[in-house]
């Protein structure tokens, strides 16, 4: 009896596990994936989800600012996302004397909001498959060259040809390493304006620490408003400008979610590669994400102590830490997860596997292929991603010279082509030297400068920096390069062509930024990309032959910024021995973690009082206020915002994060152990309306109780 009832849970357990993971195309869930999200609760058909002849779920959905995902909530096209989505805006706007992200932001009358240049919103219309017309003539090409010429002129001639409105876009996306091809027309409205908030120690509550954790306790969320012309079209900004009329927005449930009922994430995910052979998971596990964390970990603690020490360095920095500190975290736990759950074990069973199904076929030489190119490109791919953490992405002052070399490329085309360039430039340089601070970025230049010419292989790195001083070197640049501030930045970049490029040459940031850029361009960028090609049309051929060969899997197509939905249950989780998290956080949790005056942990007074006083308005439940919860959704960076949406097709959460032992799920989704995490509606509303006393946004949405309707 004992052993029947073990082989009833596995089952169980199987089958509730083999209908989680994937990010699917709206357009195709029609069929197995409706009735896997039947099986878990879902009331919703797969028109409702989207539909092109009648409003769905899809059209209140926008790609926001080309990251995260955003979702519209009123008739008047109010928009929530998360706060960490909207932080550069937030940041923008705000000065010592109106600091927005210390004490949030509420529009309390629609002409408050504020416009944001440059922000924009994009809506999915309509998705086709065009994978026939993108691969017609391709059996007939005899290189890899030839093939994906072929492929690009088919896309051309299918973007040129498409069916639009003058206002509308297209592109076209490939999904199964290239054995698909999707057409997307879009719209893309460029008036967004913020309208609320809440301040960052509850926006970020938990800031850095917290991040890819549970329990989690942060009202990760903020509010835009999209704003079109008269005719409802896209426009830029104007003041004549109306809220946006939206052909679908979400009522939202406010009666709360419990452990086992079904959630749908709907969003923009950004980059998943699930289907590496077993070489590839192990170069990045054991080669590139231990590099690429050192140095973030290095830059990250310079960086820290500053803005501990200094609140208009906190100011300028803090979005740029955040943007850091993300993937330095996610990576430690992509690699911790990956060990844990033996996923490259697991990948190596099924190449067995495979090899065994493919054997005396012309497939059988793939996975052979696949370990000669990974042991040819791992020294360029370390070096690629050494250059790029230490060039563009941490020093400051580099990253700055190689915009200007590509400004001297731009020579070659002639004065005015450089000019355009850049005007460009300096309009560029004003937003970047507003949040710069060179003694910061002296600090960080030269302990990641060591560690570049400690690390780095020598074949990728220009031999005049091989012998470097570089403490003489970094006093000299940070004492009399132009690029320490925007006025100097500026006079360099003033006079014609030729007297811009010579003062360029004599600049000393640009004595050592210059040979990094072309080292990039002339041999890590063209070596690296010569051997992803060749692994391209391999991954390729051995994406279709598993296709082939294991028809009973699910195949999910790799996420690729295009909307996605994925489905799943709000459920806990164990992440190690005798440990069992529960699904749901309350406002106790942040009560808990409360150390007043630290910027990670600190907790708004009038927040404290609504607690003690239990003053949660209709939004608690039993004395408790919900914030945070977990689901079994299979998310990736840029379902940041993406809304979750309960059984009926209601608003009931606000996607934000992974838990940590989950975040390998870019290459390894795994139902045991990787959770979502997202905002509990019901907290939303509570800030809006309790905290910040922003009732007009509350009665602008339908708030429907669900649960009462069935």
């Amino acid at each position: 009896m004992r052993n029947i009832l073990k082989i009833s849970l596995f089952f169980l357990t199987f089958n509730f596990f083999a209908q989680q993971g994937g990010m699917w195309l709206p357009s195709q869930l029609k069929g197995a994936r409706e009735q896997e999200m039947k099986k878990l609760g879902s009331n919703l058909s797969a028109s409702a989800i989207y539909a092109i002849d009648k409003p769905s779920l899809k059209d209140a959905i926008v790609h926001f600012n080309g990251g995260c995902t955003a979702e519209i909530i009123s008739k008047k096209a109010l928009l929530l996302t998360n706060h960490h989505c909207g932080y550069g805006a937030i940041q923008s706007h705000s000065t010592t004397e109106h600091d927005y992200l210390q004490d949030g932001f509420w529009a309390y009358k629609q002409k408050e909001e504020l416009p944001n240049p440059d922000m924009f919103v994009t809506f999915i219309k309509r998705i086709d498959d065009v994978t026939i017309a993108v691969l017609n003539g391709t059996s007939d090409a005899k290189s890899v060259k030839e093939n994906q010429d072929i492929i690009s002129q088919n896309i051309n001639k299918i973007v040129q040809n498409a069916k639009k409105e003058v206002w509308q876009e297209v592109k076209v996306k490939s999904f199964y390493k290239g054995n698909q091809y999707f057409l997307f027309i879009t719209e893309k409205y460029e008036d967004i304006r913020l309208v609320g908030a809440p301040p960052s120690a509850i926006g970020k509550f938990g800031a850095d620490t917290d991040n890819w954790m549970w329990p989690r306790h942060s009202g990760d969320f903020s509010l835009f408003r999209i704003y079109a012309d008269k005719n409802n079209r896209p426009a830029k900004y104007n003041k004549k400008n109306k809220p946006y009329k939206p052909n679908y927005y979400l009522p939202v449930a406010t009666d709360g979610v419990e452990e086992g009922d079904f959630t749908l994430v709907f969003g923009f995910p950004g980059r998943t590669n699930e289907y590496l052979p077993a070489v590839a998971l192990e170069q990045i596990v054991h080669k590139l994400n231990p590099a690429k964390i050192a140095i973030r970990d290095k830059a990250l603690k310079i960086v820290d102590k500053k803005m501990r020490s200094d609140k208009e360095i906190k100011i300028k920095y803090a979005s740029k830490f955040a943007s850091i500190a993300n993937y330095w975290k996610k990576w430690i736990g992509e690699n911790q997860g990956i060990e844990k759950s033996n996923a490259i074990a697991k990948k190596r069973d099924l190449e067995q596997k495979f090899l065994q199904k493919v054997k005396g076929t012309e497939n059988e030489n793939l996975l052979n292929q696949f370990n000669s190119l990974y042991h040819k490109i791992e020294e360029v791919a370390l070096a690629r991603d050494i250059w790029i953490e230490t060039v563009y992405r941490n020093v400051e002052l580099l990253n700055a010279t190689f915009k200007l070399y590509q400004l001297e490329n731009t020579s070659r085309k002639g004065e005015k082509t450089f000019n355009k360039k850049r005007d460009a430039l300096l309009k560029q340089f004003k937003g970047f030297y507003k949040n710069y601070d060179a003694n910061v970025d002296k600090e960080v230049f030269k302990a990641l400068m060591k560690m570049y010419l400690a690390n780095n292989p020598k074949k990728y790195t220009p031999k005049q920096l091989l012998n470097l001083d570089l403490d003489k070197i970094t006093d000299e640049i940070y004492a009399n390069s132009a690029l320490i501030n925007y006025d100097k930045a500026k006079q360099l970049l003033t006079g014609n062509m030729q007297e811009v490029l010579d003062k360029l040459q004599r600049d000393s940031a640009y004595k050592i930024g210059k040979p990094l850029a072309e080292i990039f361009y002339t041999k890590i960028n063209p070596d690296y990309f010569k051997f992803q090609s060749q692994i391209a049309s391999i991954q390729k051929k051995y994406m279709k032959a598993l296709m082939d060969n294991f028809k009973e899997e699910r195949f999910f197509p790799d996420a690729n910024s295009t909307l996605r939905v994925t489905f799943g249950q709000v459920k806990g989780y164990a992440p190690k021995d005798a440990v069992y998290y529960r699904p749901i956080s309350h406002v106790k949790g942040i009560i808990e973690k409360y150390v007043p005056g630290d910027y990670e942990f600190d907790v708004p007074q009038k927040l404290i009082d609504l607690y003690e006083k239990k003053d949660f308005g209709p939004y608690g439940k039993n004395g408790k206020m919900p914030v945070n919860f977990l689901g079994t959704n299979h998310t990736t960076g840029g379902n940041s915002g993406s809304p979750v949406i309960d059984a009926n097709g209601n608003l009931i959460g606000l996607n934000f994060d992974r838990v940590w032992e989950g975040t390998m799920s870019d290459y390894n989704y795994d139902a045991e152990i990787c959770r979502n995490i997202m905002v509990d509606v019901r907290y939303i509303l509570f800030i809006i309306d309790k905290y910040a006393g922003a009732k007009r946004l509350i009665k602008e949405m339908d708030l429907v109780k669900a649960k009462d309707k069935k």
